[in-house]
């Protein structure tokens, strides 16, 4: 469906903002204007839906953290240019996957290129007023609130923090851990939900369907004082794939508005 379209099923069930991915090809891109994020704005305030967030994938195709200095460059460029739609777009943060440990690019070499990626993108984060989400995500690093947390502070900007993903922990840990230990450095927080008897990313599922503690989740948001979104990162039915978006409308009103 059209973006549009997605607005308009996104408000009908029920969700006050959406989150939107910068990608190669679609709606948006790395080479949309200013004018055509402007339209992207305008036509989600036109039906009263906020964008709150971007996000991308591009950096797992062009790691932070790579051997390759040309594939660093790219990375940093790919988040640059997000930063800059999002200030175009009046959006406040934008989701970084920090890089990725691999058989070639060993944990502390990571760690290293990393801080350093965004020790020097904070700079643009800065200047625009717009905040970077590290994202926890399966890529072998940061693999502890604890490590998490230092790695933040490490960059040591107010524009760098915590792109919280309850689902991506609960394969090793707990959420509501993470988040106490995580604090006021969370800037944004997505949800799903992840079956442990699988264990491999197979177990990924819908709301409700796993084995994360919501209610544990839930209250150890509110006892840090997060007020920002929560925004669900869950894959499409196989069959009538719009209807997830209604039932996940339906379950998140339930966890985190207490509301029917």
């Amino acid at each position: 469906m059209t973006i549009a379209q997605g607005f308009r099923l996104a408000k009908r069930a029920g969700f006050d903002c959406v989150e939107l991915n910068i990608a190669e090809e679609g709606y948006l891109t790395l080479e949309t204007d200013a004018d055509a994020a402007d339209r992207l704005r305008y036509m989600a305030e036109n039906i009263s839906l906020e964008v709150r967030s971007l996000c991308t994938g591009l950096l797992w195709r062009y790691p932070l953290t790579s051997n390759d200095p040309a594939i660093v460059e790219r990375g940093k460029e790919i988040v640059r240019r997000s930063l800059q739609i999002a200030d175009w777009m009046g959006v406040d943060t934008v989701l970084v996957v920090p890089g990725i440990v691999t058989e070639d690019v060993p944990y502390d070499v990571a760690y290293e290129r990393a801080l350093e990626a965004l020790k020097e993108l904070a700079v643009t984060a800065e200047e625009l007023g717009v905040r970077i989400g590290v994202e926890n995500v399966w890529n072998k690093f940061l693999l502890s609130p604890l490590e998490m947390r230092d790695f933040i502070d490490a960059v040591g900007s107010s524009f760098v923090g915590a792109y919280f993903d309850a689902g991506n922990v609960v394969v090793n840990g707990y959420p509501e851990q993470w988040v106490r230990i995580l604090g006021k450095r969370i800037f944004k927080v997505h949800v799903k939900d992840f079956r442990t008897s699988v264990g491999n990313v197979h177990g990924f599922t819908n709301l409700l369907e796993g084995d994360l503690n919501w209610r544990a989740l839930k209250n150890a948001l509110s006892e840090i004082g997060y007020d920002d979104v929560v925004t669900a990162e869950i894959s499409a039915y196989e069959t009538l794939p719009d209807v997830v978006v209604r039932h996940t409308g339906e379950r998140m009103r339930r966890v985190f508005r207490g509301a029917g």
